[in-house]
């Protein structure tokens, strides 16, 4: 068996031929092996039970060889890949399941079930060059350039892949060199492997946004340090699938998604304070801020597009007042386009932030300013931290929205982060609690989360109508003093009703 350390990056042709002065000026030595034509054929029963264990079983034939190789499933942080890999040589071009050993599959596996109803999915072929280099500290790396594409029936998508692998040596060593690639313009960190776009691809089920940043997946009995692990993990993962989306479909929503992604992250840093000292984050944390403030204008711009919006009750309001129109399609003008977005994900500074996080990640940096008190609470399972952490953070929120009070639109809109951070910390360890219990609470709170977005939305329109002298416009501004009226006695009723849910984590 052997276990990839490779990290992936997606290139553009542009960027090819200076690869090679890119590793030379990395490495000590620097071997170059000829060009090889790959033909790669996946296999998978109809029902998809190989991909449901997270395995990958492909055949590849190159030079009037064969072989057939099993992929188990792995873990991926940032861009790097970490999985086993089983290989054997193949005399045809049938894959035979019970050639390997039986104790690397899954308990429960029904191997000579699957085995009899093996039939190939997509195919990937593409030609491969590859240079294996040797560093000045003795690690030795493999690089490979795939440049091809992946096809299933009649559809196909092209491949044009750079790949690092850990052959010997220090795993720094590969971060390194990654650094120095993604300096590079038209470089950026890759998620998904040829085999999930293969599958993407043969089941007609593209890549889509997510609908809301979900929860993250934590076993019963995981420590704190996993959850931080967990939660870190899952919110670079939720950065770089949004990332792709928007690569495959440019959407606004897709780049709240991505913002929603650093937020998490974020959070997660000040959600872990008793193990996470803020000095092992600071540069993380200024960077996430700064592409935070790169994407801030896509709320403001997913508002100018809801007033715009025929489906909308605004669409016919703004529409009585050219004046307004030109203002709103003035604003949309002075947005960055897709082709700024585009050079936003390939940046240098964009794909180091990401490298960054997953280099931390993965040399668990954190753990450098620790004492004993530190150890023993990563050690302490989250179950039992995570009541401790929700109830303080519920409690200081009542004191901001005491029962008594009755909120205006101005309190609601001054305490939307605090809310919206709120309940972040459920999205990191909500999962431990039984699902209805938590929907039950959390549901009249995102409620009036979205409330305090809708009056957001309300409040950008009010400033766009303010300061001129028209009677459209000012029955735009009465219109809209309504409906903020009548949105805030709405999330005051669920506000009062939400006192009366039991928290979900007592």
């Amino acid at each position: 068996m052997d276990t990839e350390i490779e990290l992936k990056f997606l290139v553009s042709d542009a960027v090819i031929p200076l690869i090679p002065a890119l590793i030379t000026q990395f490495a000590k030595t620097v071997t170059n092996k000829p060009s090889r034509s790959l033909q790669n054929a996946y296999f998978d029963t109809p029902s998809r039970e190989l991909r449901a264990l997270d395995i990958g079983f492909r055949t590849r034939c190159a030079d009037n060889q064969c072989e057939q190789t099993i992929k188990l499933a792995g873990e991926v942080m940032g861009g790097l890949h970490q999985r086993p890999e089983y290989n054997l040589p193949l005399d045809g071009s049938r894959p035979d399941l019970s050639a390997f050993d039986a104790n690397i599959w899954p308990h429960g596996m029904q191997v000579n079930v699957i085995a009899q109803n093996l039939y190939p999915i997509f195919s990937t072929n593409f030609i491969r060059r590859t240079w294996l280099i040797e560093t000045n500290s003795g690690a030795k790396i493999e690089v490979v350039l795939d440049k091809g594409e992946v096809a299933a029936s009649a559809k196909v998508e092209p491949i044009c892949e750079l790949e690092i692998e850990l052959v010997e040596g220090s795993r720094n060593e590969l971060f390194t060199l990654a650094d120095i690639l993604v300096g590079q313009s038209n470089i950026r960190l890759g998620l998904y492997s040829k085999a999930a776009r293969g599958y993407r691809l043969a089941d007609e089920k593209p890549l889509k946004p997510s609908k809301s940043i979900g929860f993250v997946s934590l076993p019963d009995n995981a420590t704190q340090e996993q959850a931080l692990i967990e939660a870190i993990s899952f919110g670079i993962r939720f950065v770089q699938k949004h990332e792709q989306c928007y690569f495959d479909k440019p959407s606004l929503k897709t780049l709240k998604r991505v913002t929603d992604g650093i937020s998490l992250i974020r959070h997660t840093f000040w959600l872990f304070d008793d193990i996470v000292d803020k000095s092992t984050t600071e540069r993380l944390r200024t960077e996430l801020k700064w592409l935070l403030s790169e994407l801030a204008w896509v709320e403001n711009a997913i508002q100018l597009k809801t007033y715009t919006s025929k489906r909308h009750a605004y669409y016919k309001k703004i529409n009585s007042a050219p004046e307004l129109t030109q203002v709103i399609n003035d604003l949309k003008e002075l947005q960055p386009s897709i082709e700024d977005i585009n050079r936003l994900f390939h940046s240098a500074r964009y794909n180091r932030l990401l490298l960054s996080l997953t280099t931390w990640l993965v040399d668990k940096q954190w753990r450098k300013s620790w004492g004993q008190t530190q150890f023993q609470a990563a050690e302490q399972p989250v179950a039992d931290i995570a009541p401790r952490l929700f109830d303080k953070d519920w409690k200081d929120l009542h004191q901001l929205l005491p029962e008594q009070k009755t909120l205006t639109f101005k309190d609601y809109l001054n305490l939307r982060t605090r809310l919206e951070n709120s309940l972040l910390s459920g999205n990191c360890l909500g999962s431990l609690f039984e699902k209805d219990d938590r929907n039950e609470f959390r549901i009249p709170w995102l409620d009036i989360s979205h409330g305090m977005y809708e009056l957001s939305t309300l409040e950008y329109l009010k400033q766009l109508c303010a300061g001129q002298d028209d009677d459209e416009l000012a029955k735009i501004q009465n219109w809209l003093e309504k409906k903020s009226e009548y949105l805030v006695s709405a999330m005051e009723q669920s506000r009062l009703a939400s006192y009366k849910i039991s928290p979900y984590w007592l």
